[in-house]
């Protein structure tokens, strides 16, 4: 992907009018209990509140509207492991396209039946043995549909970027700029959607990763200044973000924009879902929690005292998964 075809900060303010079509504005939320346990002043956007769950319609919606009407009927194609896949259910009904999802056979059963309540088909696959990539590009092709990636797509990574403006805007209007900000990081395309707002609409706060310990592929890759991937056969139960490695195009917009990152234990998650149950009053997901845990975990002295906003990024979870955790 050159860099000429990256997507800009241009591009996260034109994806805003197509965004609200679909998205809500999620509120920020705040404690005092998770002040004093991060040592700053902590702001958490809670896209879990988001329509299907999370932030993934905001890209879905950006990328669908764009498609020509005469491309529509054809459908799309996309692969998840949930999240993507609900934005994209969603956004092909509002745009009356039919919509098949290539999801991990073991994917939370809350995710799927959230696809299948918005009229998409579901092509299951194994995840150790198959490639989702290659099953969805085969199936577009035959059906002449279009392909919707997760996160390498600059009309995903746009869309994405809207949650970075509101949130600027938010916290600014209440408590002044944020100056930094940490995200849940998968495949990447949040987090590289959100330092591109910001270079308008914050342009002094530093954007961190946040992710599972052995899946902490971002941070050792923004380390290295080039991409490296996960060892084979590590596993956490934060589905939503567990990629093999950052992605191509989302790598090249967050070598020189993203400031490091950091890691975090699955039993810290799971007390920062707690935290997020019992004090924020709201659900997140594993994978959606790992930025709050972070926080909880205690920053490190450049984010101490300063305006840290944490992005809670999805609530999709079993019912039977978060009750063992909050219990």
């Amino acid at each position: 992907m050159t860099p000429a075809r990256l997507p800009t900060s241009r591009d996260v303010l034109a994806a805003v009018p197509r965004v609200e079509m679909l998205a809500r504005e999620t509120p920020v939320l705040t404690h005092p209990a998770l002040d004093d346990a991060a040592g700053a002043h902590v702001f958490v956007k809670a896209e879990c509140l988001q329509v299907t769950g999370s932030f993934k319609i905001r890209g879905a919606t950006n990328r669908l509207a764009q498609i020509a009407p005469a491309q529509r009927t054809a459908g799309v194609v996309a692969f998840s492991s949930g999240n993507h896949a609900q934005g994209v259910a969603r956004a092909a009904r509002q745009f009356g396209m039919p919509a098949l999802i290539v999801m991990p056979s073991d994917a939370p059963r809350v995710k799927i039946e959230g696809v299948i309540a918005d009229g998409a088909e579901i092509q299951f696959y194994d995840r150790n043995t198959e490639s989702r990539e290659a099953i969805a590009s085969d199936i577009a092709h035959k059906r002449g549909a279009v392909l919707v990636p997760s996160f390498e797509d600059p009309h995903i990574i746009a869309g994405q970027g809207t949650l970075g403006l509101e949130f600027a805007r938010q916290v600014e209007t209440s408590s002044g700029a944020l100056e930094h900000v940490i995200c849940c990081t998968g495949g990447g395309g949040l987090i590289t959607g959100i330092a591109l707002a910001l270079e308008t609409a914050a342009p002094k706060a530093k954007i961190w990763t946040a992710e599972p310990e052995g899946h902490d592929d971002w941070a050792r890759s923004l380390a290295a200044d080039k991409i490296l991937s996960n060892a084979p056969g590590t596993h956490s139960f934060c589905d939503a973000i567990v990629t093999r490695q950052p992605g191509e195009m989302t790598f090249a917009i967050g070598r020189t924009r993203l400031a490091g990152g950091f890691a975090v234990s699955d039993d810290e998650v799971k007390a920062a879902m707690r935290f997020a149950f019992d004090r924020l009053k709201i659900v997140a997901e594993p994978g959606g929690a790992v930025a709050l845990a972070v926080a909880l975990k205690g920053l490190p002295a450049p984010l101490r005292d300063r305006r840290v906003g944490v992005v809670v990024s999805g609530g999709n979870v079993d019912p039977a998964l978060f009750a063992s955790v909050i219990s």
